[in-house]
């Protein structure tokens, strides 16, 4: 269950794989706030240094950002 997931853990997202800063259970999605268990997640931008709960959301994120000129 997501809320027994324990504590959330810190990273710094690469190109490709991610670097474990803090140790933890989860990440949060930067645009839903949903909990992300660590073997679950997926998809993020090393450019924003965001997790992302699902590629939809992932690909609205880009969109969006893409519509403001960010990238």
């Amino acid at each position: 269950m997501l809320d027994s997931l324990g504590r959330p853990a810190r990273l710094r997202y690469l190109s490709g794989s991610y670097q474990v800063l803090a140790p933890g259970d989860f990440v949060t999605c930067a645009v839903t706030g949903r909990r992300i268990p660590l073997p679950a997640l997926r998809y993020w931008s090393h450019e924003f240094q965001e997790a992302y709960a699902d590629a939809v959301v992932a690909t609205n994120r880009f969109a969006e950002m893409q519509a403001k000129g960010r990238i």
